[in-house]
């Protein structure tokens, strides 16, 4: 044992941060190392909380902070610290910052400290622990503080949720909405659902990068007219996006997307049965099996980008591997109800061969319309497909901005164009005119409209 005045320990972290924690829930437990680098041991004489008032240490197994004395720790050793934190209800709708330091005083006289940090943020909690079903006629999300809802949340009439309104899903959650919908979010603010896991499985790697973190959003329509608008809309990492059913029975229900995400989802993005829709500038991408699934009804998706990419990353994140499924199935061989599916100016793509299934009986009748797209699949042989541009080999790379997560280098998934992208430029323009503002709010006016959900801003565009 030493008394070497000059002797220190070194730290994994000399700060450790954690993201944003839900007030009354708790964080994950977080960890570090305290590193004796030096020949000698050293003796930590006593360790103290500052405050002790928000975190929950643990030093080397030991949680009692009366026993953090005398602790040996030998020449090249180390010893772990856990770290959760638990916050009252702070009573503002805004992160409020809480700190606290860690201090270590060795018994050389040598005084240490590790600074913990984290963000508490109040909800509006629906639902509890042990509650598997919470009930409502109608709900209204309000933007002022998020939500948290813990598992089936059953609204029977109607659904609204104002720009701005952010929903956390915790494991297994779902909505489920028996009546009309209205998410109005805005490009400035839109509207955000998705996991409630705020921390990170690696560094580079946060929670929401896993889909599967919640079940997801189903819509029944019943025997009166249902109508369903979600504009700029983020729906994120579930097992299902969003899902729209009826029984084909009287008039069918009716979804307006616009300038949506749906994205990162185990199972699909978004189901249509028996659904009529109209969808623009929307971007739906990454899901182990179908992004979009249309069966019975009519639908529209003008200057959407499908993008299929799941799990197509170095680094296994995922809970369930990438189906071998197209990115768009449209289902027309049902003899009760007829699909009628069109895309304009769009982009169906993804990392398999086939990105696009047309399931009707006679190919030389189907009436839906393909036009100013950029598709991964055989030639359409139907009527009305016509100003295609079909994937070649030499297109793989430049696509998009990236379709490769690398974590090492922070780089995520960006459905983007890239420069060279064979997409660019070859969007029917007047089929682009209802839709002068690409989703990110650059204009598609007096220039050659590009496929897809974003415009490029080339040189001669700017």
């Amino acid at each position: 044992m030493s008394d070497d005045p000059t002797l220190r320990l070194a730290f994994l972290h000399d700060t450790v941060l954690f993201d944003t924690v839900f007030t009354e829930q708790g964080s994950a437990t977080l960890q570090t190392i305290v590193y004796n680098p030096n020949q000698s041991a050293v003796l930590i004489d006593h360790a103290w909380l500052e405050n002790d008032k928000f975190f929950r240490v643990n030093i080397d197994g030991e949680p009692d902070k009366t026993l953090w004395e005398n602790i040996q720790i030998n020449g090249g050793d180390s010893l772990y610290l856990f770290i959760r934190v638990e916050i009252d209800p702070t009573g503002q709708n805004n992160p409020v910052l809480v700190e606290d330091n860690l201090h270590f005083h060795l018994t050389n006289g040598a005084d240490q400290t590790v600074h913990l940090e984290a963000y508490g943020q109040d909800v509006t909690r629906i639902g509890k622990r042990g509650c598997k079903r919470t009930e409502f006629n109608t709900y209204h999300f309000k933007a002022d503080k998020p939500y948290l809802i813990y598992d089936t949340m059953l609204i029977r009439m109607t659904m609204t949720a104002d720009a701005g309104a952010t929903l956390y899903m915790h494991k297994g959650a779902c909505i489920f909405v028996g009546g009309n919908v209205q998410a109005e979010g805005t490009r400035e603010q839109p509207i955000l659902i998705r996991g409630d896991r705020l921390d990170r499985l690696f560094d580079s790697v946060p929670y929401n990068y896993a889909g599967g973190g919640w079940n997801g959003i189903y819509l029944e329509a019943g025997s009166s007219p249902r109508s369903y608008t979600f504009s700029y809309t983020d729906i994120l990492s579930g097992n299902i996006g969003l899902y729209c059913f009826a029984d084909g029975t009287g008039t069918l229900p009716t979804l307006t997307m616009k300038g949506c995400r749906i994205h990162n989802h185990t199972l699909y993005g978004l189901v249509l049965v028996n659904t009529n829709a109209e969808v623009s500038n929307t971007e739906i991408s990454n899901c182990g099996s179908y992004c979009v699934y249309c069966d019975g009804g009519t639908q529209h998706f003008a200057h959407t980008t499908v993008a299929s990419y799941f799990g197509y990353t170095n680094i296994r994140i995922q809970s369930a591997a990438k189906d071998d499924a197209a990115a768009v199935f449209i289902n027309n061989l049902s003899k009760s109800a007829q699909t009628v599916t069109s895309f304009h100016n769009s982009i169906i793509t993804g990392y398999l061969t086939n990105q696009l299934v047309v399931a009707t009986p006679f190919d030389q009748y189907y009436p839906g319309e393909f036009i100013g797209n950029y598709l991964k699949t055989d030639t359409l042989r139907i009527p009305h497909a016509r100003e295609n541009v079909y994937w070649q080999k030499t297109d793989s790379a430049n696509v998009f901005v990236n379709d490769f997560y690398k974590y090492k280098e922070y780089i995520y998934y960006d459905f983007h164009l890239d420069s060279l992208s064979p997409a660019i430029g070859i969007a029917d323009s007047l089929l682009a005119l209802p839709y002068p503002l690409d989703r990110d709010g650059v204009s598609r006016e007096f220039v050659k409209p590009d496929a897809g959900c974003y415009q490029h801003p080339t040189e001669s565009e700017l």
